[in-house]
């Protein structure tokens, strides 16, 4: 399995050839407006910075050789009252599972992390305003215990929502030794990973 970060919430999840774009974005400052090819297109909402389908050019359909859950969760801590649901999502191929937790604004319960099961690698906001912020998101990375944790939907000028904050507080929650950051955006799901793993956008 491959994993790309396109950038804010966005990544391209490929395995034997088969490709799903999460969370595609318009209208985030900095990013050019995406554009990318696959054969499915998940959004955990419908926020114009994680729904535009319009971006992604569906390919031929065929068989996927994913497994998709599904995990009901909040945009917010008030029980959506604020900015509505958010749906996180698993993707399991290949004898590994990602979990993507789209624009999570709350603390997971035990039935919620239950639901999320074994995880390889966790792809989880931390800038905070709209999401939960690092302190937050190092909790919910300690409880649902992937092997691997990559931050998203955080600001790196140019680029990313002007008023969330940068990766660096999440990742000084962590060991140094524990952080990898990649040349490129893209890294291959191996029995192998660091604690953390930071993508670097184009």
């Amino acid at each position: 399995m491959t994993i790309t970060w396109l950038g804010h919430s966005c990544f391209l999840i490929e395995q034997d050839g088969y490709r799903i774009i999460t969370d595609p974005y318009e209208g985030v400052a900095g990013y050019p407006p995406l554009r990318a090819e696959a054969h499915a297109v998940c959004c955990s909402h419908e926020h114009y910075d994680h729904n535009y389908r319009e971006g992604v050019t569906l390919l031929p359909g065929r068989e996927s050789p994913f497994t998709v859950g599904k995990i009901a969760s909040f945009h917010d801590g008030e029980k959506g009252a604020l900015r509505g649901t958010n749906t996180i999502r698993t993707f399991t191929a290949g004898g590994y599972t990602v979990c993507h937790l789209g624009d999570l604004g709350h603390l997971l319960s035990e039935e919620q992390v239950g639901a999320i099961g074994k995880v390889d690698v966790l792809l989880i906001p931390v800038g905070g305003v709209y999401t939960i912020g690092p302190e937050e998101a190092k909790e919910t990375a300690r409880r649902i215990a992937a092997r691997c944790v990559v931050p998203m939907h955080y600001r790196h000028t140019p680029y990313g929502l002007p008023n969330v904050s940068s990766v660096e507080r999440f990742l000084e929650l962590f060991c140094s030794g524990d952080v990898e950051t990649l040349p490129g955006a893209s890294f291959e799901v191996t029995d192998s990973l660091p604690a953390v793993l930071v993508p670097t956008y184009r």
